[in-house]
C-alpha cells in the first residue's frame, strides 16, 4: 500500500472515529490527509469507496495489534489455543490511541448500517470472519463440542466483545473491569462447551 493510500485511510478511520460516517466529508478526509481530494477520488473513486476500504483497513489494523503485542514484548507467540483466545479478544481492551480509534471507528460503521444498508454486506463478512477465528481456537480447546455450539459461543463473546468495548470507550466501564468480564465469559463459553474441569484456571 503507498504511504498516500495508508495515510488516507488513517485519515478516515480518525475522522469516522471523532464524527461517524455521516460526519465524513471528503474535503475534510483530504485535510486530515494532508492529501488533495482529486487523489482521494483518485484512488477510492466516491464515498462508499472509502468506507469500504476505510473498513478493510480498520479490520487489518485490528489484526495488526492484537498479533504484535508478543512481539512488542519479546516474548513468543501464544501457541496454548485457550492463552491465543483470551489474548486476541482481551487486546481489544488496550488503552492505546489505535486501539480506541479502531473500536470507536468500527462501532461507528456499524451503527451507520441500522439506517443505511451500503456497507452491510463488508460488515456481515467481516463479522463472519471474526466469528469464525474464535470459533476456530474454541474448537481448538474443545473439539469434542459440537461445531453449531462452537459457533453459538464464538458469536457470543464477539457480541460481549463489542458492548463492552463501547461502554470501555465511553467511559461506562474502567479497562480493567472490561478485560476481567471478557475474560470470565471465555470461561464461562468454554465450560458450555464441556470442557471446565480441564480449562479453567
Amino acid at each position: 500500500m503507498s504511504d498516500r493510500r495508508r495515510a488516507i485511510l488513517e485519515g478516515a478511520a480518525r475522522v469516522i472515529a471523532r464524527r461517524g460516517v455521516r460526519g465524513l466529508r471528503v474535503g475534510d478526509l483530504a485535510a486530515e490527509a494532508g492529501v488533495s481530494t482529486a487523489l482521494i477520488y483518485y484512488h477510492f473513486k466516491d464515498r462508499t469507496g472509502i468506507l469500504r476500504h476505510a473498513l478493510s483497513f480498520i479490520s487489518d489494523r485490528a489484526d495488526r495489534y492484537t498479533g504484535a503485542a508478543d512481539e512488542a514484548r519479546a516474548a513468543p507467540p501464544a501457541t496454548d489455543p485457550r492463552r491465543l483466545l483470551e489474548r486476541i479478544l482481551l487486546l481489544e481492551f488496550q488503552d492505546l490511541p489505535e486501539v480506541r480509534e479502531n473500536s470507536t471507528a468500527w462501532g461507528e460503521l456499524r451503527a451507520h448500517t441500522v439506517f443505511d444498508p451500503e456497507l452491510r454486506d463488508e460488515l456481515t463478512a467481516a463479522g463472519a470472519a471474526w466469528v469464525e477465528e474464535v470459533a476456530g481456537l474454541l474448537a481448538a480447546v474443545c473439539p469434542a463440542a459440537p461445531g453449531a455450539a462452537v459457533t453459538a459461543a464464538a458469536e457470543r463473546l464477539t457480541a460481549l466483545l463489542e458492548g463492552l468495548s463501547s461502554r470501555w470507550l465511553s467511559g461506562l466501564l474502567p479497562v480493567g473491569h472490561a478485560r476481567d468480564l471478557m475474560r470470565g465469559a471465555i470461561g464461562v463459553e468454554i465450560g458450555r462447551l464441556g470442557c471446565l474441569a480441564t480449562n479453567i484456571d
